[in-house]
């Protein structure tokens, strides 16, 4: 009965928690290589992400970022200053939890151009 209890427990405070939240710590301070090139280089791979973005991620978080369903909205503050990594992170590894599939499959440029997207100020 308290094993049972303790999963319940750790389940609600699990599910306040955002995908972003479980990246480890030495995933999340690793930096996007989009992020210190220059203006155009930048520009370019933030607008290639808009690109991936609405082929890959639209369906589930919106045209807008503003989520659908279960999926958390994108326009929120905590994703555009959440650490490149983190977010990095999250489309390697999905989470399962939430419905969040990888995106191990996109190239690891591709996916950084998505995470510098994402970190650009929503639309």
């Amino acid at each position: 009965m308290k094993t049972l209890l303790c999963l319940i427990v750790a389940a609600a405070c699990a599910w306040g928690r955002t995908p972003l939240q479980d990246a480890p710590p030495g995933a999340a301070a690793r930096p996007n290589p989009f992020q210190n090139e220059r203006v155009q280089e930048n520009q370019r791979a933030q607008r290639a992400g808009a690109k991936l973005f609405a082929r890959e991620c639209a369906a589930c978080h919106g045209s807008n970022r503003q989520g659908i369903g279960r999926a958390l909205p994108l326009n929120r503050p905590e994703v555009v200053q959440a650490p490149p990594g983190a977010i990095f992170w999250v489309l390697r590894n999905g989470h399962v939890a939430r419905g969040m599939p990888s995106f191990a499959h996109l190239p690891e440029p591709q996916r950084w151009q998505i995470v510098t997207f994402l970190r650009s100020a929503p639309r």
